[in-house]
């Protein structure tokens, strides 16, 4: 299946999903460096900042399964369009903090709104996959998985950018304003997408309803292996909640800084998406998907080492890279090996392992940061990955030796 076919007229539809996958991206990524920015100019403290990973993912993990069973038994695509509402009014919110137009302190009305966002994103990645589902035939999966990883990317490379000029040029408010632009646009994308949603699921208990899709994850040792891979590679791994830090206090740059660090990991993996697009993997996944994760605990480390911030760019960039070969390896083999009645409960489990990672690995970050020193909590969090991908190797033989046809 060619480019040229997976953009045909019978999948316009799919650039549709895609406008509405890049608007969210970018907006939230805006919001993430400027509320990481507006708190640590508050505080001035590391574990501040890991705070604000913690206040999303408790909302986020606490409804993401009941996220995923209300896509497969509802409509698709109206949660989707009800979360883009949510994160609109929660950007004005956010807006009206950095103008002084609310009172009390600024900083838990921040940690206010991040628990909100957790609440309204944890219907974002069921109602992706499941129109995913809907839009595309299975053969063309692969493919389109480089592409929505590529659409993804581009959101992370322009988004800190974006949110690290505003800041610096034209201030908080004109960013959090932006970003309530970008959701409203992505809503209205969602809400004009013309697709023929299947009949209602048979009503199921909710509760069973959700068991069923945890006992498919936990039963199935590619699925689950290829989720806690990602998640704990995430978890110890990630360094962008303690990117202000590194700019105040290692690089001594501005708000713009923060920016092209933030946006680095994504162009790294943006280039990797474009290319897996054209050329997808099949042979070898699983080893693949090992090698990249790998790759990038190494170039983590290596950043947290680097005295110069382009040096630290570059090996952001590079781990951005590797991680690009991860998540379309992760995406195909969710999409290929889930039955399209879970699709909304399996995205959402699989959410909760990687959105909370995130969250979760910014408190940890924070956390370690305050006990270690910011330098060595990062390098520790790199070894840490690496450690996991030969855990992993060992315990899940079938994911290690994976080949993407035995899925189709």
């Amino acid at each position: 299946m060619t480019l040229s076919q997976l953009f045909s007229r019978p999948n316009r539809a799919f650039l549709q999903l895609l406008a509405f996958r890049v608007q969210m991206v970018l907006a939230y990524q805006i919001i993430a460096v400027v509320v990481g920015w507006h708190i640590f100019e508050l505080t001035r403290d590391p574990l501040a900042l890991g705070l604000v990973g913690l206040a999303e993912v408790i909302p986020y993990f606490s409804c993401a399964l009941f996220a995923g069973y209300a896509v497969d038994h509802h409509s698709r695509r109206m949660f989707g369009v009800l979360s883009a509402t949510m994160l609109c009014f929660n950007a004005l919110t956010l807006l009206a903090v950095s103008a002084g137009w609310l009172s009390g302190d600024p900083a838990l009305w921040i940690y206010g709104s991040i628990a909100v966002t957790g609440l309204a994103r944890a219907f974002v990645a069921p109602t992706y996959s499941a129109l995913f589902a809907l839009i595309l035939r299975r053969e063309q999966y692969a493919r389109a998985a480089g592409i929505g990883s590529s659409a993804f990317q581009f959101g992370f490379v322009l988004g800190p950018a974006v949110g690290g000029i505003l800041v610096g040029w034209a201030g908080k408010s004109a960013a959090y304003s932006v970003a309530a632009m970008l959701f409203l646009g992505a809503g209205m994308a969602l809400l004009l997408l013309k697709v023929k949603e299947p009949p209602a699921a048979e009503s199921v208990p909710v509760f069973t309803s959700i068991a069923q899709g945890l006992r498919f994850v936990y039963s199935n040792q590619i699925v689950l292996g290829a989720q806690t891979l990602d998640m704990f590679a995430v978890f110890f791994g990630g360094a962008a909640a303690m990117l202000p830090a590194f700019i105040h206090d290692v690089f001594h740059y501005g708000p713009e800084g923060l920016g092209i660090l933030r946006s680095a990991p994504a162009l790294g993996a943006l280039c990797t998406g474009l290319i897996l697009a054209r050329h997808p993997i099949d042979r070898h996944a699983g080893r693949w998907l090992l090698s990249a994760v790998a790759g990038f605990g190494l170039c983590i480390i290596g950043f947290a080492l680097s005295p110069y911030f382009w040096v630290a760019g570059m090996f952001l960039l590079l781990s951005g890279a590797f991680d690009g070969v991860s998540i379309v390896m992760r995406t195909t083999i969710m999409q290929l090996a889930t039955p399209d009645e879970m699709r909304g409960r399996v995205s959402a489990i699989n959410g909760i392992f990687i959105g909370s990672s995130n969250e979760l690995g910014a408190f940890e970050s924070g956390l370690a940061a305050r006990l270690m020193g910011l330098v060595p909590s990062v390098i520790f969090g790199g070894a840490m990955t690496l450690a996991v991908v030969a855990t992993t190797a060992r315990l899940a033989p079938k994911l290690r030796r994976l080949d993407l046809h035995q899925l189709h």
